[in-house]
């Protein structure tokens, strides 16, 4: 188990300008940026490609470090799919993944870092519902910066996912872990990168993407 206070925030970019996300990292404290897209380019948002953010970062005396070969949510190995959905229960199994949560884990003995991806809801993305839970679970402090200036912690991001899972009568006798397990398994099958998204699932990620500051 980690240390009592060993912190790791998550923040995503979606359509933010760069001085609008700089600021939301002043506010944190935030001295590192831990970048776990998988592919680190904004199509909309040229400023959060991997070069010129390092670079800005870089001039604002941020570090950034770039982890998604290891804690991306879109394996590259096929078995990590199941019905052409990554499945972040596999990924979080993988060795790449347990040394990318090293990485970070190691990181915070000198930053203060933040797991960037580019979903604007922490339920909408695996910083948080595969990242954040497996450091979570290690005894790790999770908070999420949102868009609106907030900061959110873990447990508190748990609670509402446990409200828009839509659980069974049954599941009532479930015990609160299970329940849980369940809660992350439906939500990640829902956001979570598909072989072959459907036309309603490329619309949700625009919609999810394109939410600015709200």
């Amino acid at each position: 188990m980690a240390e009592p206070d060993v912190e790791v925030l998550t923040v995503g970019h979606s359509t933010l300008s760069y001085e609008s996300f700089v600021a939301l990292l002043r506010r944190a404290s935030i001295t590192a940026i831990a970048d776990v897209r998988t592919v680190p380019y904004s199509r909309h948002s040229a400023h959060f490609n991997k070069e010129t953010l390092c670079e800005e970062l870089r001039l604002d005396g941020i570090a950034y470090a770039f982890l998604g070969d290891e804690l991306g949510g879109r394996p590259k190995d096929a078995r990590l799919f199941c019905d052409g959905v990554a499945d972040y229960e596999k990924m979080a199994a993988t060795s790449e993944f347990a040394r990318g949560l090293d990485r970070v884990i190691e990181g915070t003995k000198k930053y203060h870092i933040a797991m960037m991806c580019s979903e604007h809801d922490p339920l909408d993305c695996h910083r948080c519902l595969l990242v954040g839970r497996a450091l979570h679970e290690k005894g790790i402090i999770v908070r999420h910066i949102l868009s609106n200036g907030l900061i959110s912690d873990h447990s508190k991001i748990e609670a509402r996912l446990i409200q828009m899972s839509k659980s069974s009568a049954a599941d009532l006798f479930e015990t609160p872990e299970n329940r849980l397990a369940a809660a992350y398994r439906s939500r990640a099958r829902k956001v979570a990168f598909s072989q072959r998204q459907t036309p309603d699932q490329r619309k949700d990620i625009t919609r999810r993407n394109s939410i600015g500051n709200g």
